[in-house]
């Protein structure tokens, strides 16, 4: 069996940014991107933050762009989902079904989902004035009412991040308190721009071919409502990707991958992690794809070195 240099698991900027270093470096990297190739950017619409795009870029583009390069440097692909690894050793083994593939390093790129409130309605506008990260799209609301569900720090960083843009943020949350640390809570509610709904929870998000308002239900009483929005940002959190590597690899009380100092380096020696995967600070694009570069020369100079 072929012992390659590197498998790259996982696609989106960090896993298509390793591909194209590993690639360039002679390393003949593998990637097995998973059934949903492109990450979490595949439902973006308008990507307007990442550099070189002055016009701004649509999400499934920009992944087509990474691909597309680094399969001119001969990155093979298969679009399909790692089923098992066994990550111990000098040999790596990344299953696919039955089929197996053996590398001298991994370089785990399998990103994080946000979590959903779990309507077909949320789903549908996705991109369409429903979102997940109000540094990626908030300033497509300038002027605009928005809503926030969440109680959280997260989702109080995004509502005060949102008044910059909004005409007004509601923060919508099930319970009548709110989970985010005091001086968070202090700074929101001395936000004139910020208001609350509590014990409120969104039971649909009404529109046709964008967001035009939501229906909220009383978590106490059971009373409907509406309430005239053309943005909601979902923040009750993120799950990184990482069951396939439970009690292999290290994780934080998160499941976040946790890596060594500055590096990408994993507790698994020759096993890399860069991306959403092991990031719930920044969780940008651009900051995935730093981390791909990173994994690649990092894996490159473990193979120099054994």
């Amino acid at each position: 069996m072929t012992v390659r240099d590197v498998i790259i698991i996982g696609s989106g900027p960090s896993g298509y940014t390793a591909a194209i270093y590993a690639a360039r470096a002679n390393l003949n990297p593998l990637v097995i991107e998973g059934a949903a190739a492109g990450g979490q950017l595949m439902t973006t619409t308008e990507v307007e933050n990442y550099p070189g795009f002055a016009d701004g870029i649509l999400g499934p583009d920009l992944m087509e762009q990474f691909k597309k390069q680094a399969a001119r440097f001969n990155a093979e692909f298969i679009t399909k989902d790692v089923t098992k690894v066994e990550l111990e050793g000098n040999i790596k083994k990344v299953f696919v079904g039955d089929e197996q593939y053996q590398a001298k390093t991994v370089i785990i790129s399998t990103g994080a989902k946000a979590k959903m409130i779990g309507l077909e309605s949320e789903q549908r506008l996705l991109g369409y004035g429903v979102s997940t990260c109000a540094t990626c799209d908030g300033f497509f609301y300038s002027g605009h009412q928005i809503a926030v569900v969440g109680g959280g720090d997260s989702a109080l960083e995004e509502a005060l991040f949102l008044t910059r843009f909004g005409e007004h943020v509601t923060v919508i949350h099930r319970r009548d308190t709110l989970r985010a640390s005091k001086i968070m809570q202090d700074r929101a509610m001395a936000n004139d721009k910020i208001s609350f709904a509590f014990n409120k929870e969104v039971t649909e998000v009404i529109g046709d071919t964008k967001v035009s308002s939501l229906k909220l239900k009383d978590t106490v009483t059971g009373e409907e409502s509406n309430l005239d929005v053309t943005g909601l940002f979902v923040a009750i959190g993120h799950t990184p990707n990482t069951s396939l590597f439970k009690g292999v690899i290290d994780t934080d009380e998160m499941d976040y991958i946790q890596t060594i100092g500055k590096s990408t380096q994993t507790n698994i020696e020759g096993v890399f992690a860069a991306g959403d995967v092991a990031d719930h600070v920044y969780r940008q694009a651009i900051t995935a794809a730093g981390t791909g570069a990173m994994a690649a020369i990092e894996a490159e100079r473990y193979i120099e070195a054994n």
